[in-house]
């Protein structure tokens, strides 16, 4: 696992780094690919990450390799996301599990949307009311992290230099 997230996620941040990415746009760019990659409506969250890549500026491969990173918390937080919704509307629950939601979508598309379309709709109102603040939440949280990393990135390289020029 920790071979997996240095090479699926520090490293990439640390190469954008070197690119001139400051750590605020690379914060946000992760922020928005985490949240917007847990949006609970199937097939919108690449059309989103792309949406607010483009109008925050923000690095679209890097708001895109998290929205696919975090696919299996989408998958994790799906029902609560549409348990949350169904309270907030006063709905009945509805009698799926996730896996048979997505078994429905995935053997049926059209026929998926007309019976999902009201709890995908209040899922998605639920997500907002925790999607925008959580955007914020884990830009704050981010950020300090990515500037001690770009700190560590730019103190090696003073490091290797000195060594290169000490050869």
């Amino acid at each position: 696992m920790k071979q997996f997230l240095q090479t699926r996620l520090v490293r990439p941040i640390l190469h954008l780094l070197t690119q001139g990415i400051t750590p605020e746009k690379i914060a946000l760019s992760l922020s928005f690919g985490i949240m917007l990659g847990v949006f609970p409506v199937l097939g919108t969250t690449t059309l989103l990450c792309l949406i607010a890549a483009l109008a925050f500026r923000l690095n679209l491969a890097a708001v895109q390799l998290v929205n696919f990173l975090v696919y299996p918390l989408w998958f994790a937080l799906l029902v609560p996301f549409v348990r949350v919704g169904e309270r907030l509307f006063g709905a009945p629950p509805l009698a799926m599990t996730g896996s048979q939601m997505l078994a429905l979508a995935h053997a049926n598309l059209l026929h998926s949307v007309s019976v999902l379309w009201l709890t995908a709709l209040r899922a998605a109102a639920a997500w907002m009311l925790i999607g925008p603040p959580g955007i914020i939440v884990l830009y704050l949280m981010l950020l300090p992290l990515i500037r001690r990393m770009a700190r560590v990135r730019l103190l090696s390289s003073a490091h290797s230099a000195e060594n290169s020029d000490a050869s």
